[in-house]
């Protein structure tokens, strides 16, 4: 059941990114899906049925406005250091602990900071996450985590775990 529920959020990601149904599109999408499915079915999580209950759903719905805010919030920032004459930066990597569960929640945390400018994940140890932060303004360990991850945690919590 793992397997064809991977097949099927793949293949839908796939229309979505293609935007198309042609099909020499609708072919290639059923064989990238299905390789991708075979080789790393495995490694996505433990019950990928959860992903199907409605609340989960309503909540990663909320997270991508909420997701796409501190993307453009950050984009600013990130625009602003840059033009800046100055360049105001304290580049350097941070260490920060999640308060996520499950592995899934974490990747999603990581791939969430990442994906918004001035932050990188570096690495994901345990409960602790490493991330290189353009303008570092605290070493501290909770300050650190507050500041990058808490603003995502609260609703990936409600998504995952």
């Amino acid at each position: 059941m793992r397997y064809v529920l991977y097949f099927i959020i793949g293949f839908c990601l796939w229309l979505l990114l293609t935007l198309s149904v042609n099909l020499d599109h609708l072919i290639v999408g059923v064989v990238v899906v299905l390789l991708g499915t075979v080789l790393f079915g495995g490694y996505f999580t433990d019950k990928p049925i959860k992903f199907l209950q409605i609340h989960r759903l309503f909540w990663f719905i909320v997270y991508i406005p909420v997701f796409i805010w501190y993307m453009f919030q950050a984009n600013i920032d990130v625009a602003y250091r840059a033009l800046h004459p100055e360049r105001p930066i304290k580049p350097g990597i941070v260490k920060i602990k999640t308060t996520l569960k499950t592995n899934i929640a974490k990747v999603f945390l990581a791939n969430s900071i990442t994906l918004t400018p001035g932050t990188m994940t570096c690495e994901i140890d345990g409960d602790y996450l490493y991330i290189h932060w353009i303008w570092v303004q605290s070493e501290l360990v909770d300050k650190a985590s507050e500041i990058i991850a808490s603003r995502f945690e609260k609703w990936l919590r409600r998504i995952f775990e």
